[in-house]
């Protein structure tokens, strides 16, 4: 069936991508707890209860910045993985962290049009229509860890990049709500990104 359909073979996954995938997400869930017990900690009001929140969160960010130490340095001990990261940092709103999240879970970034890239991110607007019914375009699917990281980095890149605060200052004077305005800000920044990888080459502002 493969000859037939003249299917092109999948590459097996990179042992260094994979691995630094799992580091991601143990920090994710570190981070998360640490934030879930922030929140209690505003809550409650028992002196013992309100001690065993803080030392709790103490142990969680010791956790997260060995694990952050283990990301950079298996990064850096791989040289394409070093490599892209470079890159990627040299756009505006890209730290070590988003650059490391977008490295190892959106591989494809770099190799596929921006159109596939955005739908992969979750990024691309779909049709909400029904028969005669047009609905509003909304943005779903994708990957939800890769969205929330551009949507943070499209937010501090159009505070700095000349075009993107010229782009969210000209959707905010247009009465387009604040979400819908970074995620088109965020959807220009991933196009931005994809070429860098796919160009070899660092960060260029414009639109």
């Amino acid at each position: 069936m493969g000859r037939a359909l003249e299917l092109s073979p999948t590459p097996p996954p990179d042992p260094a991508r994979t691995r630094l995938a799992a580091l991601m997400a143990r920090r994710d869930d570190l981070t998360g707890e640490a934030a879930r017990e922030a929140c209690r900690l505003k809550q409650a009001r028992e002196a013992f209860v309100r001690a065993d929140i803080v030392s709790l969160i103490r142990i969680l960010k010791r956790r997260i910045v060995r694990l952050e130490a283990e990301i950079a340095a298996l990064i850096k001990a791989h040289e394409p993985l070093a490599e892209a990261e470079q890159r990627l940092r040299s756009a505006p709103g890209i730290g070590p962290i988003t650059a490391a999240s977008l490295i190892a879970r959106l591989p494809e970034l770099g190799h596929v049009s921006r159109s596939a890239i955005a739908n992969l991110a979750g990024l691309a607007p779909h049709a909400c229509d029904s028969g005669q019914m047009r609905g509003q375009r909304r943005i779903w699917g994708g990957r939800k860890e890769v969205r929330t990281s551009l949507y943070q980095a499209a937010f501090i890149a159009s505070r700095y990049d000349p075009a993107l605060k010229a782009l969210r200052q000209r959707l905010q004077d247009a009465g387009k709500p604040f979400k819908v305005v970074i995620i088109a800000v965020a959807r220009i920044l991933l196009t931005q990104l994809n070429a860098i990888l796919r160009e070899q080459r660092n960060y260029r502002p414009g639109i």
